[in-house]
């Protein structure tokens, strides 16, 4: 099993946060940034590889990996015009590296609490982290279920049919393989803008993508600094202090 960790964004709702560093370095308390912890995971989950896509601050957040110590080897992918694109070019970019075994891919600025990752790890079919627990988030991620698995995964889609997604996943190759095989075709059909979900939803059929219930643990991620101090709470609260 492999890692995909996303992170060629710029974070700009972030402010001055993210002026100097990339938004994965942000601090989620005095020990960890939201990637180490993230690494801390994958470490605890029996990941031995990840790739990790740049934009910005790319060496920096490269020596901040190397520092870790976590014995994951790291791959780097650089979307060099991550100012002009969406992450579904930084995915293209590094689908060499990761056809040929299961992922766990996670947005760059996702925090969760332990036990989401080990039912990631776990599970035996392909999943993204959906919470039925939360209200419809108006500007963020909303999944559609149709008869028991994802059917679509996107920011305007509502309806009863939707829960509250999350970009974390675990998928099994082949599901992962459709995935970028449409993601391939919807960038050489010049489609650099738009979230890599939107080439899932065009190929949902093909996908066995099922939702993975995180019950109410912390699954979560930081947009803007309002974000940041709710996550960040919650994560001392419910994952720190239980430590």
């Amino acid at each position: 099993m492999i890692a995909l960790l996303l992170n060629s964004g710029r974070g700009t709702r972030m402010g001055a946060e993210t002026k100097e560093h990339p938004k994965c370095m942000t601090r989620i308390d005095e020990k960890d940034t939201i990637i180490s912890w993230q690494v801390e995971l994958l470490r605890r989950a029996g990941v031995k590889e990840a790739v990790v896509t740049t934009g910005p601050f790319a060496d920096m957040l490269r020596e901040h990996l190397e520092s870790l110590g976590s014995g994951i080897t790291f791959h780097y992918v650089p979307n060099q015009d991550y100012e002009n694109t969406n992450y579904i070019v930084s995915m293209n970019c590094a689908r060499h590296l990761l056809m040929d075994d299961d992922v766990i891919s996670l947005h760059g600025d996702l925090v969760m609490h332990p036990d989401v990752m080990e039912a990631l790890a776990a599970s035996p079919v392909s999943c993204g982290a959906v919470d039925p627990s939360l209200p419809l988030p108006e500007k963020d991620f909303k999944a559609r279920l149709k008869d028991g698995r994802i059917s679509a995964v996107g920011v305007d889609i509502f309806g009863e049919d939707c829960v509250s997604f999350q970009p974390a996943y675990k998928f099994l190759k082949k599901d992962f393989r459709r995935w970028m095989e449409e993601i391939r075709r919807f960038v050489e059909a010049g489609e650099r803008k738009c979230y890599a979900e939107n080439a899932f939803n065009a190929a949902w059929e093909e996908i066995e993508l099922y939702p993975l219930d995180v019950k109410g643990l912390l699954c979560a991620e930081i947009d803007n600094m309002e974000d940041h101090a709710r996550v960040t709470a919650q994560f001392r609260e419910t994952v720190r202090n239980k430590a």
